[in-house]
């Protein structure tokens, strides 16, 4: 781990059993409800391993990652019920491959657009961890979605966690 890593920090807290927002565990990494949900149902997808870019996966692991993130999003998008799903990776603040996925809905914002043209301070103006019983539904209902993926999709998801990538033949 760096000398910093949020990332790596609150994974930590998720290994002591200690992180309120953990949702559950897969192959390549955490699933976590977001500080704010201000958009309802906004998700983060935490990758196990520190790395600062996608492209520093191995690339079984980076084709795992991105299947597992999939599978995350289209659950959440279940779970509450989105019109739209906005996905990200971005990694300038937290330099620690993990996506964002907010469940998006029609009205959600006084404008078309990204998230990121609601003020900050209306975003992160409120603390799920302060209304534990809301907490403990969106985790609930976010659990319950991915049971249903998982178990919809596991054929699919069972081929890409053994994928195997030709070897190459450097002789």
């Amino acid at each position: 781990m760096p000398i910093h890593c949020t990332i790596c920090e609150r994974i930590k807290l998720i290994q002591q059993h200690q992180n309120p927002y953990f949702v559950r565990e897969l192959t390549t990494g955490y699933v976590v409800l977001a500080d704010s949900q201000y958009f309802e149902g906004y998700t983060l997808f935490l990758a196990k391993s520190h790395v600062t870019e996608l492209h520093h996966l191995a690339a079984h692991d980076q084709l795992l990652f991105l299947e597992e993130m999939s599978l995350v999003q289209e659950a959440c998008a279940q779970a509450f019920h989105a019109d739209k799903m906005n996905i990200e990776l971005l990694g300038n603040g937290d330099a620690h491959v993990h996506w964002h996925l907010f469940p998006r809905h029609t009205g959600d914002t006084a404008q078309p657009g990204p998230i990121w043209w609601t003020p900050l301070e209306t975003i992160y103006g409120d603390d799920v961890q302060q209304d534990q019983l809301r907490l403990t539904r969106l985790k609930r209902t976010l659990n319950t979605a991915l049971d249903s993926v998982l178990q919809r999709r596991q054929v699919e998801h069972h081929t890409v966690q053994h994928l195997t990538l030709p070897a190459t033949d450097t002789d």
